[in-house]
């Protein structure tokens, strides 16, 4: 489409005024430096454009040269493993071309237009193909075979495709009379066209036991983790991020501290996947948009990743998006809507808040894609409530949409207990959905043992306040042993160390082990706790061995383990007896 020539006529912050021919959402190159920007208004003659690029120095009277095009991403092989700013401008060709420090205007491709990858078609010529139907693939590493992908929109009889050594701009064939390249585009800000949406019905296992136990959520799942600062929001992310079984991992970092994305940076690319024993970067993609980087481009960056994530998503891959964090995506809008001076709501956010994060975390679900395979995006969003008041706008609007509420707690954080999530607070709406995968795949007794902790838990608070007022040994011996074995469940079990070899990830089948362990020797005293001195069995060896269950190697954790576990609780109940 042909280009239009303008002229601004006045800035404020990332906010440019400038009268121009366009629609809304036309991408526009602005002022003598050739800036990125977006029209997102418009007022008679005026435009009002975003610009995703620091403003300073441009000045009224510099043109501004509208594209007629809407903010796209380029979708396809070479994606894996990339590091992307908010507008997927590649940072690491950036560092290449211009250093450290990003220079205005700079333009570059996305992906290695010029590399070569090996096709194989999957389908054959004079077939009838429709948009989103898999038509090739292609090794984009050894750990993933990327899909091609019928563009939406296309349809009709596929010719001239044909195997061989094709860059991202080579012609591979035609359907219909339009030609078909291993790339596309996408505009972000509307969601690809897939089939019917399908029903929840399996866990996304993270391999992290409080969240996998008792506040599990769900492939294509929408998860929220609000909490204050330095209660391990991004950690927690990070290590989702690392041990979910999901295909692909999507990580975008919109809003946070320049030294949280470094250490993103500098530790995923070193991280092995447990899945493929490969690096994990083979399967991941980051998007880097830091908290001292242009305040529009940090708006953008959530629809580039989730954009992204469809796209892995048609080809059938689960995929997991995280988001750190959406308050300060939110806090961009507040930004700009405020440079536009509309109408303020809550606490300043703009009034359509609330319609923009439902539309971001509606993106998410698990899809029959257009080419009739399964696909998913699980999305857990971070929230960074100022204080940690929970009340706040945009906590109160993502709990409205996520169906799982993992609430980090700072007192649990000071105690050094990680995962820091208030099991009081927190809750998983999709345990009713996932209680069938559970109970056939995992165990009949799992949801029943869920709950039977969460009750104990429950109960332990309650008592705590009793025991603060008359003191511990005031208490029946039966509330003893509740609270001493309440405090098994968070020690030994609840609380897992990330930094460990052995307990950075645990199988499902050992947390219900060690659960049932936790459970059998809570029976055991109980049925006995008349006779039983409790001082001497919280320092037993069987105390002391469901203790060290956490950092037993995955591989020697079997069926015999568990009853050696049985055996030695039996004895070290009888040995307590007075």
């Amino acid at each position: 489409m042909k280009k239009s020539k303008g002229i601004i006529k006045r800035i404020s912050g990332p906010v440019v005024y400038a009268e121009v021919d366009g629609a809304i959402n036309d991408v526009v190159k602005v002022g003598n430096d050739a800036l990125l920007g977006e029209i997102i208004e418009l007022r008679g003659k005026e435009k009002v454009v975003q610009v995703y690029e620091e403003t300073t120095g441009i000045k009224p009277g510099e043109p501004i040269v509208n594209t007629h095009s809407p903010l796209s991403v380029t979708l396809g092989p070479g994606l894996l493993a990339q590091v992307f700013d908010g507008t997927q401008r590649p940072l690491e060709v950036i560092k290449e071309k211009s250093g450290i420090f990003i220079k205005k205007g700079i333009d570059l491709p996305s992906l290695d237009m010029e590399k070569v990858w090996t096709f194989t078609p999957t389908v054959k010529n004079n077939t009838q193909v429709e948009q989103g139907q898999i038509i090739g693939e292609v090794e984009e590493n050894t750990v993933i075979t990327h899909k091609i992908l019928v563009p939406p929109g296309f349809s009709g009889k596929i010719s001239g495709l044909r195997p061989g050594e094709f860059t991202l701009k080579d012609v591979i064939g035609k359907v219909g009379d339009k030609e078909i390249k291993l790339a596309q585009e996408w505009p972000v800000r509307r969601a690809r066209p897939t089939g019917k949406r399908l029903g929840i019905s399996k866990p996304l296992i993270s391999g992290q036991r409080v969240f996998d136990f008792l506040f599990p959520v769900a492939k294509g799942g929408v998860a929220a983790i609000p909490g204050p600062f330095g209660c391990g929001k991004t950690v927690t992310q990070q290590s989702f991020a690392k041990w979910c079984d999901a295909d692909i991992i999507v990580y975008v970092g919109c809003g946070e501290r320049g030294n949280e994305m470094v250490e993103v940076l500098e530790e995923f690319p070193h991280l092995k996947d447990p899945k493929s024993g490969e690096a994990l970067m083979k399967r991941t993609i980051l998007i880097a948009n830091t908290s001292n980087m242009p305040v529009a481009a940090r708006e953008a960056s959530v629809y580039t990743g989730i954009t992204l994530a469809e796209y892995f998503r048609d080809q059938g891959f689960a995929v997991a998006l995280m988001a750190d964090s959406t308050s300060r995506w939110a806090e961009a809008m507040r930004e700009i809507s405020g440079r536009l001076e509309e109408m303020p709501g809550e606490e300043g956010y703009p009034a359509y808040l609330a319609k923009r994060l439902a539309e971001f975390y509606e993106r998410a679900g698990i899809v029959e894609t257009l080419g009739g395979d399964e696909g998913s995006i699980s999305v857990i969003g971070a929230v960074s409530p100022p204080g940690g008041d929970f009340s706040e706008p945009v906590t109160q609007n993502t709990l409205r949409i996520a169906k799982c509420f993992w609430a980090l707690d700072s007192s649990l954080a000071n105690k050094r207990h990680y995962w820091a999530i208030n099991w009081l607070e927190s809750y998983s709406l999709y345990k009713d959905v996932l209680s069938d995968w559970y109970s056939e795949n995992i165990s009949k007794n799992w949801n029943l043992l869920r709950e039977k902790t969460q009750s104990l838990l429950q109960e332990e608070a309650e008592l705590q306040e009793i025991v603060q007022l008359v003191g511990l040994d005031s208490l029946p011996k039966e509330q003893q042993l509740l609270l001493f074995v309440a405090k098994m469940i968070r020690e030994d079990f609840l609380q897992q160390n990330a930094f460990h070899e052995v307990d950075m990830f645990c199988p499902i089948e050992k947390q219900l082990a060690m659960v049932e362990a936790i459970f059998a020797f809570y029976e055991k005293c109980k049925g006995k706790i008349d006779t039983l001195d409790l001082e001497a069995l919280q320092v037993s060896e069987s105390v002391e061995f469901i203790a060290r269950l956490k950092y037993m190697p995955n591989k020697e954790f079997t069926s015999k383990k568990l009853a050696k576990t049985k055996e030695t609780i039996g004895a070290a109940v009888a040995e307590a007896e007075q």
